[in-house]
């Protein structure tokens, strides 16, 4: 994950919800955790020598938008939740670039397996 040049970065990472997204009907009835990094760049310059947070990211208020992306209207694949979560970071002006995971533990998979995580990064243009 790399910031573009000249960005600063805020990273929020693990942040946990249950939420009903997957394929298999048991996903959708049963749910499961979504675990969820999210890495923010931007100019921290202003917020850093004005201590204004309009110049920066609430990472609480972020981090509430992201639970409740997680535990709203499921989706079929995790793709799809972290493009909506990547939308949700662009929501605050100052951000000029985001990368967002967005891991599923309990993902159906027969084998024995630690994580299966999507990233989605974008810029703002």
């Amino acid at each position: 994950m790399s910031v573009p040049e000249g960005l600063d970065r805020i990273t929020v990472t693990g942040i946990t919800a249950y939420g009903y997204h997957g394929l298999l009907p048991h996903e959708r009835e049963q749910g499961q955790p979504f675990v969820v990094d999210v890495a923010l760049g931007l100019d921290l310059t202003v917020a850093a020598e004005t201590g204004g947070l309009d110049a920066s990211v609430h990472y609480g208020t972020l981090s509430e938008r992201v639970a409740d992306a997680i535990t709203s209207d499921p989706v079929d694949l995790i793709e799809t939740l972290a493009l909506r979560i990547v939308r949700i970071c662009f929501g605050f002006e100052p951000v000029q670039w985001a990368s967002v995971t967005v891991h599923k533990p309990h993902a159906p998979i027969p084998v024995t397996f630690s994580d299966v995580a999507v990233t989605i990064e974008r810029s703002r243009t």
